[in-house]
């Protein structure tokens, strides 16, 4: 049963996307699709125990889902020429030997462009396609833009009704109208990759299946649309992504990047990102993303952590913020500085931003500040900014960390 359980789960996290995106196409209905693909889970749990696992776990549950949203359809009445449609899914049969590799059809370029419809709000375009391509749950969505969960349910509910009633297409926009709906896109795979490079919540800080998914959609997107900026994301999701095995240590602790064993570093991911980076910066100015790929690049080019060129990641820092002003970006900054010049010149640039209060709900910003705080030799400020971190931090990962920097501070 519990391998059951798991098969399901990683069914879930590792197919949701490319399942629920052949479900899109044919229903037609976002709602509709989720709903009868939560229904073909359920199926799942009760059938396989007895009938042990399908070959094609991923095709099952899509013919599954598929057969449930056509009852649904039969019920409403609804069915007409949307069953001619449905007939047209792949999967009609459940004999072992129709649910071969290449039963679903990949779609999810299509979903994440139809999420990305300017005729959606921006914030409504990332939440839709973190729930649906990146089957982050609508917690998870929540927790990423800081909002109440029912305020998000309500947000999603509305955008996947905007789509099916405003009839907008389920397909790739033709050529003279991608660069228009291209930032809005590269804005969702990045936000896809950052919530499985750095989980907001629960007890694991990697989501493996999650960063997978982001490089993979920003491979495709770089093969589609061939621009600096495609380039440049992918560029960094790969040269972060190099990382992933040297973040948490044996004892399932986090370990910050100067303390990383760089050995463990993925030397092929680190060369393709290089490489990708380079054949970007050759296209144009540099943009956003071509810049935090060129930081990264610096940390993947540093043997050691002290050979790190810091001055470079903070100038390159300000370039970022004059093209894309922002207190995240000033944060980032003043940590680079901080590693340049030393803790007091990264503090001078912290409490702007304190002064500002935009970051006063961002458990990064109060852990940036403990850590200069503490190599400055204010321990009582330290103890206190850590304290505000581990309030506002949901990640368990994190959270230990956190509480080890407040241990090794003492009581006072």
């Amino acid at each position: 049963m519990q391998r059951i359980h798991h098969v399901i789960d990683r069914t879930f996290r590792q197919e949701s996307g490319r399942v629920l995106a052949a479900l899109v196409s044919h229903l037609g209905d976002i709602e509709l699709a989720q709903d009868v693909y939560q229904e073909a889970l359920v199926v799942a749990l009760q059938r396989w125990p007895l009938d042990g696992l399908p070959r094609n776990p991923a095709a099952w549950i899509t013919t599954t889902a598929r057969r449930k949203a056509i009852d649904r359809l039969r019920r409403d009445r609804r069915l007409d020429h949307d069953e001619e449609r449905l007939e047209q899914l792949p999967g009609e049969s459940l004999t072992e030997e129709a649910l071969d590799a290449e039963a679903i059809p990949d779609e999810r370029l299509k979903l994440i462009f139809t999420c990305c419809h300017p005729a959606i709000g921006q914030e409504a375009q990332l939440a839709l396609t973190l729930n649906t391509l990146g089957g982050l749950s609508t917690a998870e969505v929540a927790r990423a833009f800081l909002v109440e969960v029912p305020a998000m349910a309500q947000r999603l509910v509305r955008a996947k009704r905007k789509i099916r009633d405003a009839g907008i297409p389920y397909q790739v926009p033709p050529p003279e109208r991608l660069p228009e709906r291209l930032e809005a896109v590269l804005t969702v795979l990045y936000l896809i990759f950052n919530e499985g490079y750095n989980a907001t919540a629960g007890d694991s800080l990697i989501r493996q299946e999650l960063c997978a998914e982001a490089i993979r959609l920003a491979r495709v997107l770089a093969e589609l649309m061939p621009g600096a900026e495609a380039f440049g994301l992918l560029a960094l999701m790969l040269l972060q992504h190099s990382r992933r095995r040297a973040r948490i240590n044996a004892r399932g602790e986090l370990v910050l990047l100067e303390e990383q064993d760089r050995s463990l570093w993925d030397d092929a991911e680190i060369r393709e990102g290089l490489d990708i980076l380079h054949a970007g910066l050759t296209l144009r100015q540099p943009g956003p993303y071509q810049i935090q790929a060129a930081i990264a690049a610096l940390h993947a080019r540093a043997a050691r952590a002290e050979e790190t060129d810091w001055g470079q990641i903070a100038a390159l820092y300000g370039e970022l913020a004059r093209l894309n002003p922002s207190p995240v970006i000033e944060l980032n900054r003043a940590v680079a500085v901080a590693m340049a010049e030393g803790p007091v010149a990264g503090m001078k640039l912290l409490d702007r931003l304190e002064d500002g209060g935009e970051l006063d709900g961002y458990y990064l910003f109060h852990a940036a500040r403990a850590d200069l705080l503490r190599r400055s030799g204010w321990i009582d400020e330290a103890r206190d900014a850590y304290q505000r971190a581990l309030d506002l931090c949901q990640n368990a990962v994190e959270q230990a960390f956190l509480r080890r920097r407040l241990d090794e501070l003492g009581d006072g």
